[in-house]
């Protein structure tokens, strides 16, 4: 019986949750469409799908330029995003689901590749320029602010300087880097649960440490 009690006070307790309003906006990467799927630009996209599938979420609502879906994560209602404006386009998609939930960019956490991070490597900011990354840069330009957490996945580095930077980012992982990408999920969803309850100085304790 007393199982029972427990499970009424569960769901009761969950059910609370969902009546909250949404609290923060959480923005993955990438570019939409099947021919980008494993590229090093969709980490942002992956990590979404990762997440989706531990808070039992679905990001499949067309809104705001982009999919979107309900999560709770950490007690938190959280809105999940996948911009569809193609990665340099990124910032039309995070103005408007800001604006509609009148949200600030305080409570905005972008999850995104990063080519100076070897692959297997997190990195949690506080703010931060775009550092040459042209979703960052989209997102800098419409919020006008700098000022919002971002969790940064390593993608690797461009084979040698000369290399092209667009057909680097667009290219593929390759089997043993789609792993090692795919192993730092669980601590991605570590750190944004500390990013969620207001600890980041936990969240790059965490991230930031060799993985």
């Amino acid at each position: 019986m007393a199982d029972i009690f427990e499970l009424f006070k569960k769901i009761s307790s969950e059910n609370t949750v969902s009546r909250e309003p949404i609290s923060h906006i959480v923005v993955g990467l990438g570019n939409p469409g099947a021919q980008y799927l494993h590229t090093r630009h969709n980490a942002g996209f992956l990590a979404i799908d990762y997440i989706c599938n531990k808070y039992n979420a679905r990001v499949n609502k067309s809104a705001h330029k982009g999919l979107v879906g309900e999560a709770t994560i950490g007690g938190k209602r959280v809105l999940l995003v996948k911009p569809q404006t193609f990665m340099n386009l990124s910032g039309e998609c995070v103005r408007a689901v800001l604006d509609f939930y009148k949200i600030s960019p305080d409570n905005l956490i972008i999850i995104y590749d990063d080519i100076s991070l070897d692959v297997g490597r997190l990195r949690v900011r506080r703010d931060g320029s775009a550092g040459g990354h042209n979703g960052i840069k989209s997102i800098l330009e419409h919020l006008g602010t700098k000022t919002f957490p971002r969790i940064k996945i390593g993608v690797g580095q461009k084979p040698h300087p000369d290399y092209d930077l667009a057909s680097w980012v667009l290219s593929e992982f390759k089997d043993d880097e789609l792993k090692a990408l795919e192993s730092t999920f669980p601590t991605v969803c570590e750190g944004l649960e500390k990013i969620l309850s207001a600890s980041i100085d936990d969240a790059m304790q965490i991230c930031n440490k060799k993985q």
